[in-house]
Formats: C-alpha cells, structure tokens, sequence
C-alpha cells in the first residue's frame, strides 16, 4: 500500500536533532570525561580522610599536636664542708639544763676555736627539731657540714640570728660568717619533740 503524502506545512522545517531550544539543554557528552571520574574518587576519598581525621580528633583517640611536658631540671645536691672558719651560736630551745654547753664542746672537738663557739640559753624551751640555721646560699655546705658534725640535725636558711654589720669594717667583711644551731626536744632526755611553739 502506497505510504500518503500530505502537503508541506511549518513542522516540516524542525530537524530531527535539535539542538538548544528555550530553557533546555541538550547533554554534552565531552563533559563525561575519564578524568573527570578520577577527580570525583580523588575527592571522596579526601573528604573521608577528614572526616575520620576529625571523629579521631574529637574523640580524644588521637592529638594533632603532641603535647610535650617539661624538662625539669634536677635540683643540685649541696655537699657538706666543714669550715671551722664560721662562728657558731648555740641556743638550748629546751627546758634541759646543759645542752647548749655539751653540743658547744662537741664542735669545738671537730676543731672549731673555743673564742668562735659560743652557747646560750633560747627564748623558748618547746622547739621541736634541732636545726642549723644559715643565713645565705654560699652558707649551705658549711651549715650542712656542722649539722654533722653535732650527729645529724635540719638546715634551714635564715638570717634572722644573724650578728648586725659592722659600720667600722669595710663592705666586703662587714657580714660576719656565723651559723646558729638551735637545740629541739630530740635532743632531750625525753627525745620528745611535740612542740607547743616554734623561733
């Protein structure tokens, strides 16, 4: 059967590919390009990572920056020195009779001169710990050294026994080198040493 022809009218002028028309667009097939897909997977896998990065993070399991804790350096240990050179005060902060004089005549033993050892008697007699006091830093190994010579006592430094400058000498030997020891209830009798008061 013969195929019917009709007359030519405008829809016989439309291709039959049409390319852009109103707000539709055709595909462009370039834009499906190997390389495009490997970027895609490039940033999937990047913005995984971060996102696992970040879960690590907040979740305490790992720390962006390592936290470093000082280095504290150790204190440095004075070593004890006997300088008989130092005057050496002794007060009984006991309510014993001859303490001051018996630990006065042990240093004088250790060689100290008997003009530079002077005892006396304390303001207090319920000082705890027998204890020798310094009065600066250089002080420290002298004041050690006579801890051991009277069997062993506290250091501590303090320059509150110290003997006043004198205006006569010059700057230099105006301070006097002195240590005091101060007799505590350990070394009493007794040996008790619950203190009611301190110096």
């Amino acid at each position: 059967m013969p195929r019917p022809t009709f007359p030519r009218d405008r829809f016989d002028d439309i291709p039959s590919q049409p390319g852009r028309v109103g707000a539709h667009r055709s595909q462009n097939p370039r834009l499906w390009h190997p390389a495009s897909l490997v970027w895609a997977l490039f940033a999937i896998v990047i913005l995984a990572a971060v996102g696992i990065f970040g879960s690590l993070v907040l979740s305490g399991r790992i720390t962006p920056f390592p936290i470093t804790s000082p280095t504290l350096s150790p204190t440095p240990v004075v070593s004890p020195v006997l300088d008989t050179s130092y005057s050496v005060v002794v007060l009984n902060a006991t309510g014993e009779q001859g303490l001051g004089t018996a630990t006065a005549e042990v240093i004088i033993a250790a060689g100290w001169s008997p003009e530079t050892v002077e005892a006396s008697t304390a303001s207090v007699t319920d000082f705890a710990e027998t204890t020798v006091y310094y009065a600066l830093p250089s002080d420290e190994a002298a004041a050690r050294g006579l801890a051991d010579v009277i069997g062993g006592a506290n250091v501590a430094q303090d320059d509150i026994y110290q003997l006043p400058d004198d205006p006569t000498t010059p700057d230099d030997e105006s301070q006097s080198k002195q240590l005091t020891v101060v007799i505590g209830l350990d070394r009493t009798t007794s040996g008790s040493s619950t203190p009611t008061s301190t110096l």
